[in-house]
This record gives structure tokens, C-alpha cells and sequence, in this order.
């Protein structure tokens, strides 16, 4: 399993993703999920994958050897929108899976697989899709700036409780870490290291990108932090009356 979460807001975009895969308790292993391909001044674009990593994989290594064979041709590098490149994951996400999907479920293996994918191209707005395993796509909102993909479940709440398209990227990126935190501690197939993207809007750049291991300093002081301001603030809720 994994987890994956882009925000999108007034001011820019947060992308994270975990590291981890497993196939069973032995059988743990170490993926990035994370994809970006970046041409400054012109596009940044952002691709965050769950599911079946085989499925993930091919589709992301078959859309770049497309872009070579044929440079001219409608691709990540010659999309006009973040929408096209969302369609052509998704017509991607099919192909792949009419090619493979029979084979997998032959040996009861699960061929779903989903996409985030964000980012900037020039010409319009920062935008934020999420690519289901069917192949279709929804875009975020000004009442849902945020998209999760993976095990969702443990990281979800605190994004409800915080974010809005208002919130700063400092908080969005303070948000994102808890929220991966929360679901480390609850979910063993969700792992360290996370990778970390952030991205100022209109930059058409990438200026802030790091891979946050487990005795990361900031990591650390965030999960301390926050487990201290839980319990701070359990301890000063009311007694139940009745009791």
C-alpha cells in the first residue's frame, strides 16, 4: 500500500508521497512514488502514483517513450493543460491494463492502480487531478483543494480540520507531515522516507524538493510536537457531567 496527498492552493501546491511497498509482511520494499518532469519557464509537472506498481510504472515509462518516438505529438512535454496530461495518463491507465490486467487477475493479482498529478504549464493556472484506476479523472475545488490516493483513511481528518484554499504553504506543508505521521503510526504499509515537493505558483520551477527519512530533524519535531498538543489539549477537555 502507499499514501499520497497534493494540495492545491491560492498560492502554490504541496506534493508528498511514501516510499514504501510491501507484498506481504517479508516482502516490504522501497519505491518512490513520485514522478516530476520539469521544463522551467514552460512546465512543472507533478505525477504521484498507488496501487500496483508494475501497472504505475509502465504507465509513466510508456508515456516517455511515446514523447521520444514522436515529440510532436500531443504528450507531457507538448500538453497545453494539465487536463490533457490528466486524460492521457488516464487513456494510458487503460491501455496498460487492457494489455495486462487478465494475466494479473489469472494469478489473483490486483491490477488496480491511481494517479495524482499536478502542477503548472504555462498559460493558465497551478491545477490538481486525481486519476482513478478506470481512467476517468476529477479535478480538485475551492471546497476540496487537497486529493488523497493509497491509505487515505488515518491521514484525512486533519486535512478536513485545516486546510482551505487559503492556508499558507508553510501550514500545508505542516498539515501534509501530520498527516503522514498519523498514518505511519496506524498503517505499517505506509513508510518513511517521504518525498516532499513544493511549489510556488507561477514559478514554472522547481525550488523546494527533499526526501524526508525517518530520523529526519523536522519529522521528528513535528511528530513530538504534535503528540505533546494532543495530549495537552485532551487532558483540558471537560469531564463528562454524568460520570
Amino acid at each position: 500500500m502507499t499514501y499520497c496527498v497534493g494540495v492545491n492552493l491560492k498560492s502554490g501546491q504541496v506534493f508528498a508521497s511514501d516510499s514504501r511497498t510491501n507484498a506481504g509482511v517479508d516482502n516490504v520494499a522501497r519505491f518512490a512514488k513520485m514522478r516530476v518532469f520539469c521544463r522551467e519557464d514552460d512546465r512543472v509537472i507533478v505525477t504521484m502514483s498507488a496501487g500496483n506498481l508494475s501497472i504505475t510504472q509502465n504507465v509513466l515509462s510508456t508515456l516517455e517513450l511515446a514523447a521520444r518516438n514522436d515529440p510532436q505529438a500531443l504528450g507531457l512535454w507538448t500538453a497545453t493543460s494539465l487536463f490533457e496530461v490528466a486524460r492521457l495518463i488516464g487513456d494510458t491507465v487503460r491501455q496498460v491494463k487492457d494489455r495486462d490486467d487478465k494475466y494479473l487477475r489469472a494469478e489473483n493479482v490486483d491490477s488496480s492502480a491511481s494517479f495524482i498529478v499536478g502542477g503548472q504549464i504555462k498559460g493558465e493556472k497551478p491545477r490538481l487531478f486525481h486519476v482513478y484506476s478506470e481512467g476517468n479523472c476529477i479535478e480538485s475545488s475551492d471546497d476540496t483543494p487537497y486529493m488523497q490516493i493509497g491509505e487515505i483513511k488515518y491521514g484525512k481528518p486533519v486535512f478536513d480540520r485545516i486546510i482551505h484554499r487559503d492556508t499558507s504553504l508553510s501550514d500545508a506543508v505542516k498539515c501534509t507531515i501530520v498527516s503522514f505521521d498519523s498514518t505511519m503510526r496506524s498503517n505499517l504499509s505506509v513508510g518513511a522516507p517521504i518525498d516532499l515537493l513544493v511549489y510556488e505558483k507561477d514559478a514554472l520551477r522547481v525550488k523546494i524538493q527533499r526526501r524526508l527519512d525517518e530520523n529526519d530533524g523536522y519529522l521528528a519535531t513535528i511528530r513530538r510536537d504534535w503528540d505533546k498538543g494532543l495530549l495537552d489539549v485532551f487532558g483540558a477537555l471537560p469531564a463528562n457531567p454524568w460520570l
